[in-house]
């Protein structure tokens, strides 16, 4: 009785699962090459006004007392202007002398493409490459179409002025058939963050579910069939039920953690299983919330005379207590000490991560300088820069600190943290130092892997349509 069940939830969930299983299996393959469009940092960066020398120092300026969270000096249109944002409010201030001017976004969208614009629209909803609900705050967006062979479109905040998306004909035809039905990413669901992720979460634990259940109930026909015949062999004679079989014996243990590792791209692991003893630490130490203008003692103009029609954005930031500017140079982002008159270029080499670490932490710690990707501090693309001080804590947690002497970024892992990585990075896109040192065997894995997973997917499609179809027929 109980395995005919299994047997029976099995076939239901997979009739009403396999189309979307095989969906997520072929976009799997795009994503390995492909993800969903956005303008990074270098991009904006690159669109942005070099900053003048002929700037104001900020004790000459009426700076309202707050508690701001970011602070960031850029010229979008020949109009540089300090950012200030705190938890409720952006606060702008021009550093030129003169009142703050709107931005010229027709000036700026032509920075972004070698065509003519060929039309501009005003939005008031989100759209397929715009699903954000955060977008909303940027209302009314203005998308730019352009004349050129790519037909690029550009999405600029009314707000702001600045590139919110980008997008060329082939980016959007790669999301169609990759991270759009991949991550679920339809605008009418997508624009609710909560609802998407509920709704994904739940696909994809049922699904989890459907795996296992046919994963029991696939292992016990080869058991019984050994038990009657004395062979290994699957039972099933029609070509369809028995290639699910099989493929589902080869890669069932794969489909199942590909789904389940989804899931828990969106459901962390929860504190009451693996808690975290100290969040405070990990605050402090990646803290970077600016500290009070009087700490800033360097004066910002010196470094623009520095490196004349060179700094992009200049943005006020600390490594533990010390102020330091983070400068936007040729694309990258440099570090500058603040703390005294003469600013000098910043390198958190071990003594300052270690002032800074004595500071903060009361547990024993180890420090090491990496120049290879360890299993937590990897990129499967090589995009995490390296050297890095990799710090063991001796506390609770088990905390380990991945520190850039470059530019001040701290990546944190914890025992909770650690899990969620393999759960995740490691069983969906084997995200692993063995496999990503391998360039040609991370491939090979991935492409066996997704293409097991899509002909599971595939004989379970059709099994699906034959059940569909007999129960049709005897109504």
């Amino acid at each position: 009785m109980f395995k005919r069940l299994l047997y029976s939830l099995h076939r239901v969930l997979g009739t009403i699962l396999s189309i979307l299983f095989l969906i997520w299996f072929l976009s799997g393959f795009v994503m390995i090459y492909h993800s969903f469009p956005q303008v990074g940092a270098a991009d904006r960066w690159d669109k942005l006004d070099p900053l003048s020398s002929n700037l104001i120092p900020l004790d000459s300026l009426d700076i309202p007392t707050n508690d701001w969270r970011a602070i960031e000096l850029k010229s979008i249109t020949h109009n540089p202007t300090l950012y200030l944002s705190s938890k409720d409010t952006t606060y702008t201030l021009s550093v030129n002398g003169r009142e703050v001017e709107s931005v010229d976004i027709w000036s700026y969208a032509k920075r972004w493409s070698m065509g003519s614009i060929a039309k501009v629209d005003t939005m008031y909803h989100l759209d397929q490459w715009n699903p954000f609900s955060s977008r909303r705050d940027h209302f009314p967006l203005y998308k730019f179409y352009f004349d050129d062979p790519e037909k690029h479109q550009l999405y600029v905040s009314s707000h702001t002025g600045e590139a919110l998306q980008f997008t060329s004909q082939s980016s959007r035809i790669w999301s169609w058939l990759g991270a759009i039905p991949h991550w679920v990413y339809f605008t009418s669901l997508r624009q609710d963050l909560q609802l998407w992720k509920d709704v994904v979460i739940a696909l994809s634990g049922i699904g989890a579910i459907m795996c296992l259940v046919g994963g029991i109930w696939g292992v016990d026909m080869y058991i019984k069939t050994y038990r009657r015949k004395r062979k290994w062999a699957s039972p099933y004679k029609k070509i369809a039920y028995k290639w699910h079989h099989i493929l589902g014996f080869i890669f069932g243990f794969f489909v199942f953690t590909f789904v389940f590792s989804g899931m828990m791209s969106l459901y962390y692991v929860p504190q009451w299983l693996v808690p975290v003893q100290s969040k405070e630490i990990t605050v402090q130490l990646q803290n970077n919330k600016p500290l009070p203008f009087d700490s800033y003692k360097g004066d910002y103009t010196e470094l623009i005379t520095r490196f004349p029609e060179q700094i992009k954005s200049i943005q006020w930031s600390r490594f533990g207590n010390i102020p330091v500017y983070k400068v936007a140079i040729d694309g990258n982002i440099q570090l500058f000490d603040a703390s005294t008159p003469e600013v000098q270029p910043f390198v958190a080499d071990e003594h300052r991560v270690r002032q800074q670490l004595d500071k903060i932490l009361s547990s024993p710690y180890s420090i090491q300088l990496l120049d290879k990707y360890d299993n937590y501090y990897v990129h499967a693309h090589h995009k995490l820069p390296l050297p890095v001080y990799k710090v063991e804590v001796a506390d609770a947690d088990c905390t380990t600190y991945y520190i850039n002497p470059e530019n001040g970024n701290i990546r944190t892992f914890n025992t909770n943290s650690r899990i969620q990585k393999w759960l995740y990075g490691g069983l969906h896109s084997f995200n692993i130092k063995f496999l990503v040192d391998r360039p040609i065997l991370w491939n090979l894995v991935m492409w066996i892997t997704m293409l097991g997973g899509t002909l599971v997917s595939g004989t379970g499609v059709w099994l699906s349509i034959q059940y569909l179809r007999r129960k049709v027929k005897k109504k």
